[in-house]
């Protein structure tokens, strides 16, 4: 500034000399830091380190090892022992300077989450492929064992927050395994009934997401409204929509209101006639139908490799369904058929959820039909905390309230894992015990985070517009990933 308080104007000089003017004007942040602004490497430089994670980012081909390479590309899972490979032997036929990587996501809506995807194009054709986790951080596994028994499942019906039953389900039955009990019969058929429940909701959640990801908007009213029919249900059952800390170590937290029945059986009338209409709205649909047949396919060895499960697995014509092959609660009691494909693309894992509604519809029926009478959870005082009407007339019943919810009931040493089968694949809980009131370990069996390895060998060689297709029918929700 000169001593006039104006800013005198730069000094001209010849070609290649040095200019003797002032210094170059500031910017007004880099007025007030004191810096002057940055050029385009700082930029770039302070991007790149704003968005490093480490060994999951997709680096450039010339920066990968073979190994990783072949992963990411999609065309190996394991390797025979002593085998190595040479840079030479990977087939990409684009050069690396004429392909380019590019994020899609982590805020982006059709990655249905905080879920990065890294891919590397070549031109609208996807080379490779990388899905980048952990942006949500929860820490709940972590947090469960410091949370004692009974308060668990407030924590994990957070974690895959589309089917919360689900995630409480796997919890509760590994408790009990530990603790070596058997529940009342109206309390396993109590969970059943609020599982395929949760099962539709979610499918109908995935069918108008899925949708509005390949263009049918109006599908995305549709699925959140019959959505809202099932979590109205919920609501009047257990006082909330989503997150609901209904099941509990030892059977559910309150008996099914008056007027259940009637309630489940609209619901079991109402669906199917909206299924029968949605299936001419999409099924048929050209436009659908391109969008999703022979796209990102995978076959059944592949995904047994990678451990996938739910849809995923049952569109490469593998039928397996934990309900039926691993049966819990009463699953062995109910008649219901395993729904597979034969491609492995997207088709078939649309085709499967969508006749998975009907389905559990079908199961819902036979529930509602043989419903057993009695408690709705176990009699067990250490266990199962006294009713609130017990509290102010028994000192007794005081005590074992307050001793519940102050130290919690103890879990033998050991530990237990029961497999569940959630709208998206096996899911479970995994817990150890060390004699005390709280778990040592926690773990969840997540199929969101397991099916997600599937995206490299999904994606390979499709189009880029794929892969937003590829994304919906793996179905993932992030908080069971990154949990």
């Amino acid at each position: 500034m000169s001593e006039t308080g104006t800013e005198p104007e730069p000094t001209d000089g010849p070609a290649g000399s040095v200019a003797t003017g002032p210094v170059p004007k500031q910017s007004l942040v880099g007025r007030l830091l004191g810096r002057p602004r940055p050029g385009s490497a700082e930029i770039d430089e302070m991007l790149r380190m704003k968005t490093d994670e480490g060994s999951q980012e997709l680096a450039p081909r010339s920066r990968t090892s073979p190994q990783e390479l072949e992963l990411e590309s999609g065309r190996v899972l394991r390797l025979p022992e002593g085998v190595q490979l040479d840079r030479g032997d990977i087939d990409v036929e684009t050069p690396e300077d004429e392909s380019m990587i590019l994020n899609l996501g982590p805020s982006h809506p059709s990655t249905h989450g905080v879920l990065r995807i890294m891919v590397e194009i070549d031109g609208e054709t996807v080379l490779r492929s990388k899905p980048v986790v952990g942006y949500l951080h929860t820490g709940m596994e972590k947090t469960g064992e410091e949370l004692m028994y009974h308060q668990g499942c407030t924590n994990v019906t957070r974690m895959d927050y589309l089917s919360p039953f689900f995630n409480e389900l796997g919890f509760c039955l590994s408790v009990e395994r530990l603790l070596d009990i058997e529940i009342p019969a109206r309390a396993v058929w109590i969970r059943m009934l609020m599982c395929e429940l949760n099962r539709i909701s979610s499918h109908f959640l995935w069918l108008a997401t899925n949708s509005a990801d390949l263009g049918a908007i109006n599908m995305l009213v549709y699925g959140w409204r019959e959505r809202e029919m099932v979590l109205a249900f919920f609501e009047k059952v257990t006082g909330l929509r989503m997150n609901h800390n209904y099941f509990r170590p030892g059977g559910v937290a309150a008996d099914l209101p008056d007027g259940w029945r009637d309630d489940v059986l609209a619901l079991c009338e109402a669906i199917p006639k909206r299924m029968d209409e949605y299936d001419d709205l999409l099924t048929g649909q050209p436009i659908l139908q391109n969008r999703l047949v022979g796209v990102g396919p995978i076959d059944a060895d592949t995904a047994i490799s990678l451990g996938l499960t739910g849809p995923l697995l049952r569109s490469t014509g593998v039928a397996w369904d934990v309900r039926r092959d691993v049966p819990y609660l009463a699953y062995d009691k109910v008649d219901f058929d395993v729904i597979v494909g034969t491609n492995g693309d997207c088709w078939d894992r649309y085709a499967i959820r969508f006749n998975e509604i009907r389905e559990s519809i079908r199961i819902i029926r036979q529930i509602a039909d043989a419903m057993p009478v009695g408690d709705y959870r176990i009699q067990d005082k250490k266990i199962t905390p006294p009713p609130r009407s017990r509290i102010d007339e028994s000192m007794e019943a005081l005590i074992h309230h307050f001793k519940l919810y102050t130290e919690g009931f103890r879990v033998p040493p050991g530990d237990a894992y029961v497999p569940v089968e959630s709208p998206r694949g096996e899911s479970g809980c995994y817990i150890v015990s060390d004699g005390t009131a709280k778990p040592y370990r926690v773990h969840m069996r997540s199929a969101s985070l397991t099916n997600l390895q599937a995206m490299a060998p999904l994606a390979r060689g499709g189009l880029l517009a794929d892969t937003i297709a590829i994304v919906s029918t793996i179905d993932p929700v992030l908080g069971d990933v990154d949990r």
